[in-house]
């Protein structure tokens, strides 16, 4: 598959659900792709890797978890040492985001569209590495 430039990948990590977008930094969209769910570490990263080889990613994102008032807590150090496992693996750049609030966010916009509720709580991990990575470009966009 041809390298698609400037295409990102991000993540919503957890310890079982990693919700997965993309987008492309030229255009600054991101959609939401997925959900990869197990607590196994070799076949999440597998599954990664076919995301990877895809979509050949020029960065990753990677949400970072903090308190609401901006310390880390216990699944912060996780987020960085998955964030460092992608880039050591993959060779691409990792960028981390701050996902405060972005769970609430994705729910928000699930029930927006007739999407919310337990019945569609397997859409809210993607849709959440949608925020992420949306909020990535919106800091990164240049004028």
């Amino acid at each position: 598959m041809p390298e698609r430039a400037g295409t990102v990948l991000a993540f919503d990590y957890g310890d079982r659900y990693v919700g997965v977008a993309v987008g492309d930094e030229a255009l600054g969209l991101a959609h939401p792709l997925d959900t990869i769910d197990t607590r196994d570490d070799a076949a999440r990263m597998a599954a990664i890797a076919a995301r990877v080889a895809e979509w050949v990613p020029q960065r990753l994102v990677v949400g970072l978890p903090l308190s609401m008032d901006g310390t880390p807590h216990a699944l912060t150090a996780r987020a960085r040492a998955f964030a460092a496992a992608l880039e050591t693996r993959f060779g691409v750049p990792v960028a981390l985001v701050d996902e405060r609030l972005s769970s609430v966010d994705a729910q928000a916009r699930l029930r927006d569209i007739g999407r919310g509720g337990r019945k569609h709580k397997g859409l809210a991990h993607p849709v959440s590495a949608q925020v992420i990575l949306q909020d990535y470009f919106d800091a990164h966009a240049t004028p």
